[in-house]
């Protein structure tokens, strides 16, 4: 006799309308939870919010739309509200899925930890956050069911920042291989995906995406492509994402660049633009100082793209081989990446190389793999002593 389905409750209720990110991995999630023959799963949204993910569950999952719109009330009633509405949906495990929980749930809880930049580097968020995360991830180390880290490299950096006395199951992000092609959709696609987003297709293009904030280093890339405009008259950097917080770095080397008119900033792409800049740039850039698991990263080496990413990271990690790595705000060796990537062209023996064992090594990486070892946290979870 087969067992019944888990019921597990997921807190989506901190995604935007335009998720990246965080945001972007949780409706994933959802979406491959709700797939599971062996997990019952109740979604709990912000109120008026419902039908965002009745439309993504599509009747495969319950919504209970619960939780207040802005963030501080999201907060106090996940300490408040959400124990009693644990304790009322008949649920067995509780995913949040973003640093902090209920502290008082009356079922196990799974909280995934996406980074440890609160604690690294406190500087790149708003000083009452930093405080607030902090806190909430020491005591999610020391009281929940389990923890979920997207990377081995997170894992580590949490250890050495928390005492943890609960398990950690690493699930690494996945990618979405029917968006994330290296081929386009239909000859020319690409090109008028890409032109209703003001970006040329007949450029070298040098593509970033991600938010526009502090520790994704873009003030070094444009610092770099800066340099590299000179001799590569022809090339063009696509900032594409939408603006996040601390800007002032960014601005200040965005002023200061020579060759600005050859930077385009697209804001938030359309889901069918990402892919479609990736596959069609000449060099993807994605020199984060620090990153819990870097999904952009993946995408471009799902497009076939040649990639730059920093060292030391969970990107450099991920990719296996198949990025060129510099240093870290290391503008000079950036540069000379960029550089050589724009002469190389997507023919060089290098490029080809890299291009072949990233396609195969992102094959590898699926929502539905992470999805399993989710599902294995929850279970580690249940099997904890409460």
């Amino acid at each position: 006799m087969s067992s019944p389905p888990l019921a597990l409750s997921l807190d989506v209720s901190a995604v935007p309308a335009r998720p990246a990110g965080a945001g972007y991995y949780i409706m994933e999630l959802a979406r491959g939870l709700c797939l599971r023959a062996d997990v019952g799963l109740t979604m709990v949204s912000r109120r008026g919010d419902e039908e965002r993910w009745e439309g993504l569950a599509a009747g495969a999952a319950r919504v209970v739309g619960a939780v207040p719109g802005s963030r501080p009330r999201r907060l106090l009633f996940e300490q408040t509200g959400f124990p009693r509405l644990l304790g009322s949906i008949g649920v067995r495990v509780h995913h949040a899925p973003h640093y902090t929980m209920p502290e008082r749930s009356p079922v196990p809880c799974v909280v995934t930890i996406h980074d440890c930049t609160f604690f690294d580097h406190p500087e790149w968020h708003e000083r009452s956050k930093a405080l607030l995360f902090r806190r909430a991830i020491r005591r999610a180390s020391l009281r929940a069911g389990a923890l979920v880290c997207v990377s081995e490299v997170t894992a580590a950096r949490l250890r050495a920042c928390c005492e943890v006395r609960v398990p950690i199951v690493v699930a690494p992000h996945g990618v979405d291989h029917a968006r994330f092609l290296p081929v386009e959709p239909a000859v020319g696609a690409d090109a008028a995906i890409l032109a209703a987003s003001g970006v040329p297709h007949d450029r070298p293009l040098v593509a970033f995406v991600g938010t526009l904030e502090p520790r994704k280093g873009v003030a070094s890339l444009v610092a770099a492509f800066d340099r590299v405009a000179q001799t590569q008259r022809d090339a063009v950097l696509v900032l594409g994402g939408q603006v996040g917080w601390g800007l002032t770095g960014i601005e200040r080397a965005l002023a200061a660049a020579r060759h600005g008119d050859r930077i385009i900033r697209t804001g938030y792409l359309p889901d069918a633009a990402v892919p479609a800049l990736l596959r069609q740039s000449a060099v993807v850039a994605y020199p984060a100082v620090e990153e819990g698991f870097g999904l952009p990263a993946l995408e471009a080496l799902a497009c076939g793209a040649p990639l730059i990413t920093t060292e030391g990271t969970a990107m450099a990690e991920m990719a296996q081989g198949a990025a060129c790595l510099v240093r870290p705000r290391d503008d000079g060796a950036l540069a000379e990446a960029l550089e050589a990537a724009l002469e190389g062209g997507r023919e060089a023996s290098e490029v080809v190389r890299r291009r072949g064992l990233g396609l195969s090594l992102a094959a590898r990486y699926t929502w539905a793999a992470s999805v399993a070892k989710h599902v294995e946290a929850y279970e580690v979870a249940l099997r904890a002593p409460q």
